[in-house]
């Protein structure tokens, strides 16, 4: 057995692939600089709740990408982790989450062309890194104990699936150079990207069937493209490829954004989700942190009652 091989048997051994298990408490997590202003306000809110884990993006309070650090850097994270018994569920990255060489993403339509100069340097430049980038995250994924990164499809076109052969040949030394390191690449669907929906992500998903890929499902993603994310989205996915669920805070309480979270939940428990809850709560009206505090509140009482 290799070390590939021996990494992920004991991610499945623990549950972590796949597997009939209660959502609960113990399932829940938050990314970190949606619920605090510091690492420290993170903690805080991950025990105030008795959340076993955090995701991570950006370090709460600055402009650094948890992702990007280095090994060193990322030891007193760590280490505060750790002693506080929390461990991280998800890495949040922004793997490719740029315009895609030779494409015309339908977010530039209106950019002028001094814009347009400036910016496809800068696309081919982070295409060109994106084997170096993802050592990096890899590195950073290590150093904090986490199996898990997100990755995206590129920006969005006017006809996504176009792009999917192209996309899929990308991801594959990706995947392979994760596989052999114990990490799993997980595709977001993403409004802005060229995946954003539950029916793209079965599709590139099916072009991709490397047991290191799976997926990152916002269940609300897709709202602004025309899909009900439930039942009928969910129904698309492959269930043993949905390996972390993250959830808005306006798409838990009273809005007109409003999921059924209480059916979402019923029905990854029933398909054996083994993954991880995380609230995303991205409101942009000051009132972020209040509403971190409702959201994880009304998640905890519909897991109470899966």
């Amino acid at each position: 057995m290799n070390r590939r091989e021996l990494l992920f048997g004991g991610f499945a051994a623990c549950g972590l692939l796949a597997g009939k298990g209660r959502l609960g408490r113990s399932r829940l997590s938050a990314i970190s600089d949606e619920v605090g202003a510091s690492p420290e306000d993170a903690i805080a809110f991950a025990k105030k709740y008795g959340l076993q884990w955090l995701e991570l993006r950006n370090v709460p309070g600055q402009k650094v990408n948890y992702f990007y650090m280095s090994p060193e850097e990322l030891k007193p994270h760590a280490l505060a982790f750790a002693e506080n018994g929390i461990g991280i569920s998800f890495l949040n990255t922004s793997l490719l989450k740029f315009g895609l060489p030779g494409t015309e993403p339908i977010s530039r339509k209106k950019e002028t062309p001094e814009a347009r100069e400036k910016r496809l340097p800068r696309e081919q430049a982070m295409f060109d890194r994106r084997m170096d980038d993802l050592r990096k995250c890899i590195r950073a994924a290590q150093a904090l104990k986490a199996d898990r990164l997100r990755i995206f499809t590129f920006s969005r076109v006017q006809d996504p699936s176009s792009t999917f052969a192209r996309v899929a040949e990308i991801m594959q030394p990706m995947v392979k150079l994760a596989e052999s390191e114990g990490v799993r690449l997980l595709i977001e669907n993403e409004s802005s990207c060229n995946v954003g929906t539950c029916a793209e992500s079965a599709a590139m998903l099916k072009l991709l069937p490397a047991k290191g890929l799976g997926m990152n499902w916002d269940a609300l993603n897709g709202f602004s493209l025309g899909e009900p994310a439930f039942p009928q989205g969910y129904a698309l996915l492959p269930k043993d490829r949905i390996w972390n669920v993250q959830f808005k805070g306006k798409s838990i309480l009273d809005t007109p954004d409003h999921l059924d979270w209480a059916g979402i939940a019923a029905a990854l428990d029933r398909d054996g989700y083994g993954g991880q809850l995380g609230l995303e709560t991205h409101y942009f009206d000051g009132t972020n942190l209040e509403k971190s505090h409702l959201a994880m509140q009304a998640m905890l009482r519909i897991v109470g009652s899966v």
